[in-house]
């Protein structure tokens, strides 16, 4: 079966740490552009984190630079966002991503919130919030 799981979410205070994990069966993760996205009640979803799979060239919004970092591993078929210095304007629910380089070329590109990515997870609720 083809899918991303993630896992990790949950409640935790304002200036907290959390790591989410996203695993990809039936499929090699590593030939895909990976990404983490997020949707708040009542806000688009947008991308948070994303990872060229040819070069390892990431991206990140303004909103959450220097403070989340996206990384995989290949050996384990995974991808992980680490989450620091939490705020209570992040909670969402955060959904892993992956697509073909061809329908986005660099990590920015993959981070555009296009509902057209070849795989979605279901997601996690973050809950940020004291």
């Amino acid at each position: 079966q083809l899918q991303l799981v993630e896992s990790g979410g949950g409640l935790v205070q304002p200036g907290g740490s959390l790591r989410l994990s996203c695993a990809a069966s039936g499929f090699t993760l590593e030939r895909y552009q990976i990404g983490w996205f997020r949707q708040a009640p009542g806000l688009e979803r947008e991308g948070v984190s994303c990872m060229s799979s040819s070069d390892g060239i990431t991206y990140y919004p303004d909103s959450v630079k220097g403070r989340f970092t996206i990384s995989r591993d290949n050996a384990d078929n995974m991808m992980y966002l680490q989450m620091n210095s939490l705020k209570p304007e992040d909670t969402a629910v955060y959904y892993c991503a992956a697509d073909d380089s061809e329908n986005a070329p660099t990590a920015q590109a993959m981070c555009y919130p296009s509902e057209v990515k070849d795989y979605w997870g279901k997601g996690t609720l973050v809950t940020v919030s004291s």
